[in-house]
């Protein structure tokens, strides 16, 4: 596992763990990795001195499962060293490498982005994410698989966006709710993607895959109401219109996590097409069992989340939840 020690690669790293397999994690050494691993500590951002530990070991794996979403050299570079130490390479990309606006629906033959050249430095996500797919596939071709996923959410995430709804909704009270309840949304829980994960490679299954629930597996409203019930709060949704939203200075997604008004980018994130990844197995959990599982786990952290430093903070303002709500 290359990184291994948070929300996405930790859920893997747990998956496999859990399934009785022995687990190498390589990673920077900024977090603690999971009991039961063997850890490797290199920078991979510093080039061949950074992998000197992969370098040096002298075991071969039958899967690398790698999350890296930062300039693709360091994808390249890895991929290279393991390719003829390893049977599998899975690769956590993402849906932002179809070209925008992707079409609702738009499956894995969509249009894509142009992806970073390894050589290059910091690229938007969306190229760097090809990138990563480029490099992993330069390295192990029909041994490379390509999980596009979509919005994550649950257990261990650091991004923030499920941690604010629970916290906000926890603190009780009126609270604004974006939209219409019953806007549909497409996410996938961290922990089926890593079920998943696993369970394709080791069927050997190669070449590209959107990793996401099908469009609706849940609503807005079911998502919120989910909060209330795992926080017991006496929380109050107050559905307000987009345009409200808008004219107040209120952005979907950053300020308000998850949803978007309809749209193009709506479509983009929320419609994407579902079909080949389930078929090939992918199952995805209630959203209610989600969000409690996500709010066990944060109150354990006493309520604050870990936070990634690359990220912005998401979650509407105070003083702009009570200009809305007093409207």
């Amino acid at each position: 596992m290359l990184g291994g020690t948070e929300f996405v690669g930790r859920a893997v790293t747990d998956a496999a763990l859990e399934r009785g397999w022995e687990v190498t994690v390589f990673h920077r050494g900024r977090h603690a990795p999971p009991p039961g691993v063997t850890a490797l500590t290199g920078d991979r951002t510093t080039g061949a001195p950074g992998l000197a530990a992969l370098a040096e070991d002298g075991r071969e794996w039958d899967l690398v499962v790698d999350t890296w979403s930062g300039a693709p050299a360091a994808v390249r570079d890895a991929a290279r060293l393991l390719s003829g130490r390893a049977g599998h390479f899975s690769y956590v990309s993402s849906r932002s490498v179809y070209a925008y606006p992707a079409a609702a629906g738009l499956d894995e033959d969509g249009p894509l982005v142009v992806g970073a050249s390894p050589d290059g430095g910091d690229v938007p996500y969306d190229r760097a994410k090809r990138g990563g797919e480029l490099a992993a596939l330069d390295a192990f071709g029909d041994r490379a698989l390509l999980a596009r996923a979509g919005l994550i959410i649950g257990p261990g995430e650091n991004i923030g966006r499920l941690p604010w709804w629970l916290n906000r909704i926890a603190r009780g009270g009126p609270v604004i709710a974006p939209g219409a309840s019953g806007t549909e949304l497409q996410y996938i829980d961290a922990r089926d993607l890593a079920g998943w994960l696993l369970d394709a490679a080791a069927r050997g299954l190669h070449g590209a895959y959107n990793t996401v629930s099908r469009p609706g597996h849940a609503t807005m409203g079911e998502l919120l109401a989910a909060c209330v019930a795992a926080t017991g709060s006496d929380a109050e949704l107050r559905w307000t219109d987009a345009d409200i939203l808008r004219a107040a200075g209120a952005e979907p997604w950053s300020d308000l996590p998850i949803w978007l008004p309809p749209g193009e980018l709506y479509d983009t994130l929320h419609r994407g097409g579902h079909t080949k990844a389930h078929a090939a197995g992918l199952r995805c959990r209630p959203v209610g069992e989600t969000v409690a599982d996500t709010w066990s786990w944060l109150r354990a952290l006493g309520g604050t989340a870990p936070r990634r430093p690359d990220r912005p903070a998401v979650g509407l303002a105070p003083e702009l939840e009570a200009k809305l709500l007093a409207l």
